[in-house]
C-alpha cells in the first residue's frame, strides 16, 4: 500500500488524477495539500475541498503557498483560458464549501505526516512545487525520511508549453523546483515527454462516464471546457498530465526512465528549463557535480496507462 500526499492546484486534470488516488486500491491518500498555479490558492484550495465533498474522500486537505518561493517574482494572469474562472471547466463551483480545512499550513502538514510515517510516504506534487521547497526549507531532514517524490512537470526532450523551453509547473516557480531536484531523495519527473503523448478522447470519457457512478459524470463534466481548450493540439480530447504521475507510484513498468542529476534554469530567456547531466555522461567540472541523480520519464506506454485509469475510476 501506498501512502500518498497529492500536492495539487485543481485544475481540472488534477481532479481526474485525484479521483484516481481516492479510488485505487493499492493507494492509501493520506493528504491532500493546494498550490496556486491553475488559478489562486484560494480557488485551487475551494476546489480541493469541493472534490472532498462530492466524492466522500476522507484525506484531510491543508492549504499551501499563494506566491513563489522568491516573493520578487510578479505572478502573471491565471490560466483561465484552460481551465474556466472556477479553475474547474466554469461547472460553477460554490464559493463556499462548507468542509473544514486542516489548520496547518501545507508544507507543515507535508513534515508533520512524513515525521509520523518515516520511510512510507510518497509525495505526488502536480502542481508548482513551492510547498515541497518550502518543507524542505523548513525541515531538511525530511528529504531522508519521504519514500519517493513523483512529479508532474518538466520537459527534457521535447519543447515547454509555456515557452519553447519550460513547461507550466517549473516555469512557475523554478527556484522551488530547483530546491526539490537537488534535494537528497528520490524524485521521479513524470513531464511533457511523456504527458503531452497521452491523451483521453472525449468519446472515451464519455462512455466512462455512461458507465461509472455520479464520481466519474461530475468528472465528464468538469473535463469538457479543459477538451475544448485542447482542440489546436489533439484531435477531440485531453492531455491527462497529472494522472500519468499517479500511475507512475504503482505502475512504474509503463514507462521507460533514464537518470541523472537535473538543475533548472532560473532567469533569462530559457527561465524555468529542466536540464538532465545523464548519468554516465563525462563534462568537466560544473554546476550538476555532486548532485543526487534522479529519475525522468522519457517513455510510456499511453494506451495502458488511459485503460488503467479508466479501470480504477470505474472501480468504485
Amino acid at each position: 500500500m501506498h501512502k500518498v500526499i497529492y500536492d495539487t492546484d485543481p485544475g481540472v486534470d488534477d481532479a481526474m488524477a485525484l479521483l484516481f488516488l481516492h479510488r485505487h486500491a493499492d493507494i492509501d491518500l493520506i493528504g491532500i495539500t493546494t498550490v496556486f498555479g491553475n488559478a489562486s490558492i484560494e480557488t485551487t484550495t475551494r476546489n480541493a475541498l469541493f472534490l472532498k465533498r462530492e466524492w466522500n474522500i476522507p484525506a484531510p486537505v491543508a492549504k499551501g503557498a499563494s506566491v513563489t518561493i522568491d516573493p520578487s517574482r510578479k505572478e502573471g494572469a491565471w490560466p483561465t483560458f484552460v481551465h474556466g474562472d472556477d479553475g474547474l471547466g466554469n461547472i460553477n463551483v460554490p464559493e463556499v464549501v462548507d468542509v473544514p480545512l486542516d489548520p496547518r499550513p501545507a508544507y507543515k502538514f507535508i513534515i508533520d505526516t512524513v515525521r509520523a510515517n518515516p520511510g512510507e510516504v510518497t509525495l505526488v506534487a502536480v502542481g508548482r512545487m513551492t510547498n515541497l521547497a518550502l518543507a524542505l526549507k523548513e525541515d531538511p531532514e525530511i528529504a531522508g525520511l519521504v519514500k519517493q517524490v513523483v512529479i508532474m512537470g518538466g520537459n527534457f526532450y521535447v519543447p515547454g508549453n509555456v515557452t519553447p523551453v519550460a513547461e507550466a509547473n517549473i516555469h512557475g516557480d523554478p527556484e522551488a523546483a530547483d530546491i526539490v531536484l537537488t534535494a537528497p531523495w528520490q524524485v521521479v519527473v513524470i513531464g511533457l515527454d511523456v504527458t503531452a503523448i497521452t491523451t483521453m478522447s472525449r468519446s472515451y470519457l464519455g462512455a466512462m462516464a455512461a458507465k461509472g457512478d455520479k464520481a466519474v459524470q461530475l468528472l465528464d463534466k468538469l473535463s469538457q471546457f479543459y477538451i475544448d481548450f485542447y482542440k489546436h493540439a489533439v484531435e477531440d480530447g485531453m492531455m491527462v498530465h497529472d494522472s500519468c504521475a499517479c500511475v507512475y507510484v504503482v505502475a512504474p513498468e509503463l514507462f521507460t526512465t533514464i537518470s541523472g542529476a537535473m538543475r533548472v534554469v532560473c532567469g533569462g530567456i530559457a527561465d524555468g528549463q529542466t536540464i538532465i547531466k545523464q548519468d554516465g555522461r563525462r563534462f568537466p567540472p560544473g554546476d550538476w557535480d555532486g548532485l543526487p541523480s534522479q529519475i525522468a520519464c522519457t517513455g510510456i506506454q499511453s494506451q495502458e496507462v488511459i485503460d488503467l485509469i479508466r479501470d480504477t475510476l470505474l472501480n468504485a
